[in-house]
């Protein structure tokens, strides 16, 4: 990759890694864990998209589905007008 395609990708670049371990932490603190949870940085490099690949068991989705309804309804009990 040129150095000047770098310097332009580097924030989208810190981004996704960002976000993979924020999304790794919070799955963590609500007992999912994903076999697979990566940023495809090969694709990434020659589409400057950065995507997040995970490979779940219908079983941690679920998870996943009801700790983001518990989410919503909370905020929408503590924020909404």
């Amino acid at each position: 990759m040129s150095s000047t395609l770098s310097r332009a990708t580097a924030e989208q670049r810190r981004q996704a890694a960002d976000v993979l371990d924020d999304l790794t932490t919070v799955l963590a603190l609500g007992g999912v864990k994903l076999p697979t949870l990566e940023v495809d940085w090969a694709g990434g490099r020659l589409t400057c998209s950065y995507l997040l690949h995970l490979t779940a068991r219908p079983l941690d989705l679920l998870r996943m589905v009801d700790l983001l309804r518990k989410g919503l309804r909370y905020e929408r009990l503590t924020y909404d007008d």
